[in-house]
């Protein structure tokens, strides 16, 4: 398809109707998809989630929380994953569904808020968070841990890559401490590895210093 093609929309579900986003910061991380390419917007799967998928541990009925312009979806949407991405930001979603009809990918994208997943009405086996626990305060944080465990079934995995304490400086998001994330996991959740890892970001060639965090939901 040529970058000038109509783009056909082949990942509405019009059995849903998009909840209400939060309007904190939503405007401003929208905003950045606007003529311009977020730091986080690689132009690809993350390398940590992408070895993930080649060791198998990516499987199931995927949600990816946090999508962007939805890298993570379509890797699972790719190799014949039922996926959906969500993004409170519409331009991303829109730059998402461009994607995958350009890729002929089947992975879905709406714009959704996450800390509203029950009204999603689905259920998943796998969770992929790239870049979106670390944004959240602490009262948000449990109201996303909540909505995870109402959406993710018994046995199912949710995979976080997120800003560690280990990366200096203060510019970018908030560090996640190990500490932090077992105690918002404390309850219907095993937390089965913390793993120093790398996120990768286009202002530097180096990354950022990350946690990558599997847990299996109780």
């Amino acid at each position: 398809m040529a970058d000038d093609d109509p783009v056909i929309d082949p990942v509405i579900d019009p059995a849903h109707e998009p909840a209400p986003v939060r309007r904190h910061n939503v405007e401003e991380f929208d905003a950045l998809y606007e003529g311009s390419t977020p730091p986080w917007d690689i132009g690809r799967p993350q390398a940590a989630l992408a070895r993930l998928m080649e060791a198998g541990e990516i499987r199931g009925r995927v949600l990816d929380v946090g999508c962007g312009t939805g890298e993570h979806a379509l890797m699972a949407g790719a190799a014949g994953l039922e996926a959906l991405g969500i993004d409170a930001a519409p331009t991303a979603i829109r730059l998402a569904r461009e994607k995958a009809a350009r890729r002929s990918l089947q992975a879905r994208f709406e714009v959704w808020d996450a800390l509203d997943l029950p009204r999603l009405g689905e259920r998943f086996d796998t969770v992929l968070d790239c870049g979106l626990f670390h944004v959240f305060d602490d009262d948000a944080r449990t109201r996303f841990v909540a909505a995870l465990g109402a959406v993710v079934v018994p046995g199912g995995r949710y995979f976080m890559l997120c800003f560690s304490d280990r990366q200096p400086g203060d510019w970018g998001p908030r560090r996640v401490r190990q500490d932090e994330v077992r105690r918002a996991f404390a309850d219907g959740w095993r937390v089965d590895s913390i793993d120093e890892s790398v996120l990768e970001i286009t202002l530097s060639p180096e990354g950022a210093q990350g946690w990558l965090v599997a847990l299996t939901r109780i």
